[in-house]
């Protein structure tokens, strides 16, 4: 059974490919604030609204301090393919084994149409410079998600 965050906690480390197959990790924003927000698949219509939303808004969350990852259990070439059809300004992710989905408690069993399958749970984290967990927004709605926390960044 996974543990699931909670604000306050250490956030789990990671090390895993970008939509260009570069190892991204949590150590390269030691002493930043981090968004990490993740989604069930690319190129979905909630989840390109989604990457869109946050690539739109890249700017001001780096004026925030802030930096951005989307993360999802699609291969690097879904990825590379999602980025450039919608000119996304935010690195993506691959976790195709879910072990970073697990350890942040994103990856079970869904139900949709009222059958259950295994995915990805739509949840945003915002880690502070200390990298700890300091907001954690789960089942998240998308419309006006990116701005809710782009404002919890600003204020952190």
């Amino acid at each position: 059974m996974v543990k699931a965050l909670v604000e306050g906690a250490k956030a789990p480390g990671f090390t895993l490919p970008d939509a260009a197959g570069v190892p991204i990790s949590l150590a390269d924003f030691a002493g930043k604030k981090l968004v990490i927000y993740f989604y069930p698949r690319a190129d979905t219509p909630g989840c390109t609204r989604e990457a869109v939303d946050f690539s739109r808004l890249k700017t001001d969350f780096a004026k925030a301090g802030t930096a951005v990852l989307g993360v999802s259990a699609d291969p690097v070439p879904a990825l590379s393919r999602f980025a450039k059809k919608h000119d996304l300004a935010v690195p993506l992710l691959s976790d195709e084994r879910h072990e970073m989905l697990s350890a942040y408690g994103v990856w079970g069993e869904k139900k949709l149409y009222g059958r259950s399958f295994m995915g990805v749970k739509r949840t945003t984290v915002l880690i502070d410079r200390d990298g700890r967990i300091a907001k954690l927004w789960q089942n998240v709605k998308v419309p006006g998600h990116a701005e809710e926390v782009l404002a919890a960044a600003k204020v952190l």
